[in-house]
């Protein structure tokens, strides 16, 4: 019996495990400066570093593989923008629907707070900065690695389960909704990773994420993961259960705002995007038999056989 090289794999390129785990080593090195710094001011690292920081790392590790951006980012091309928007569109929507719906039943209101105009700019980087970074992780090149070592999906569920435990400050405060939260932040998660394995681009799960983020924040004033600041408007609710409402931890942590995750979840797997599976995947880390199919028609999201062991 010949056992597997831990090192290399068949087609003697370093294996997907190794260049994860280079991938946090830069990072952390990027980051210790900054985190050092930012202990000593007594203050945290801003989003916009962090983005940059990871942004960085990225780029380094997918210049050591010696292979183009594009495949990290997806191609940048005119489609870019287009899925980009789309994801604006999507994750606008995602946050609208719950919140009108408890609109409808009287349960939430809004006032106008126009003294919040002055400071939506500043919260919108923020937003931005934050989710830059958190794709840049758990979409791209880690995300990337782990589909090629071991399968979209299993990708999938590793990182969601890291996505919520990045989340767990916030879970943390979320007193009984915690487990609510987490399902939801969970399959959040899950869709965004979909959104990205559909197009094989960064540009939907991006415009998903940030929209759904700025929906739910600056505009709606509702708790974004627990974190509640003023917004467009002022929310009011009226008495009614928590897990209706999600409380001060927001529509995350609501009953409503799980029904549209699973809903966007699974109009996503059924829509057919128009960038090809693998088009941005290097087709010589991924066996030909790992290409999902769906009644004999390709589609991104999922493999009908396992991974052979030379890929990871």
């Amino acid at each position: 019996m010949t056992w597997p090289n831990p090192i290399w794999n068949a087609e003697h390129r370093l294996r997907n495990g190794w260049w994860v785990l280079a991938f946090f080593v830069v990072l952390a090195s990027g980051l210790f400066p900054f985190l050092l710094s930012a202990k000593q001011a007594e203050t945290a690292v801003s989003p916009g570093v962090q983005a940059a920081v990871v942004l960085v790392a990225s780029l380094v590790c997918q210049g050591l593989r010696r292979r183009p951006i594009g495949e990290l980012t997806g191609r940048l091309d005119r489609r870019w923008p287009r899925e980009l928007f789309m994801g604006f569109l999507a994750g606008a929507i995602l946050m609208l629907l719950p919140a009108l719906a408890l609109a409808a039943l009287g349960i939430l209101t809004w006032t106008v707070n126009a003294a919040s105009l002055a400071t939506l700019p500043g919260a919108f980087a923020v937003l931005a900065g934050a989710v830059i970074a958190e794709e840049l992780v758990f979409r791209g090149f880690v995300f990337q690695r782990l589909i090629d070592g071991l399968g979209p999906w299993p990708a999938q569920l590793i990182l969601a389960a890291y996505f919520v435990l990045t989340h767990a400050t916030g879970l943390a405060a979320a007193g009984e909704l915690r487990p609510l939260a987490s399902v939801n932040i969970f399959l959040a998660s899950l869709l965004f990773g979909l959104a990205y394995l559909r197009t094989r681009s960064l540009a939907l799960p991006l415009g998903l994420h940030f929209a759904a983020n700025v929906t739910q924040g600056p505009l709606l004033g509702l708790g974004v993961s627990g974190d509640l600041q003023p917004g467009l408007l002022t929310p009011h609710l009226t008495a009614a259960p928590a897990w209706l409402t999600g409380g001060a931890f927001g529509l995350e942590a609501s009953v409503p705002g799980l029904i549209a995750v699973i809903v966007a979840t699974i109009l996503l797997a059924r829509w057919r995007a128009g960038r090809s599976y693998g088009e941005n995947v290097d087709h010589a880390d991924v066996a030909p038999s790992s290409k999902p199919s769906l009644n004999g028609r390709p589609v991104d999201g999922g493999a009908t056989e396992p991974p052979s062991s030379s890929r990871r």
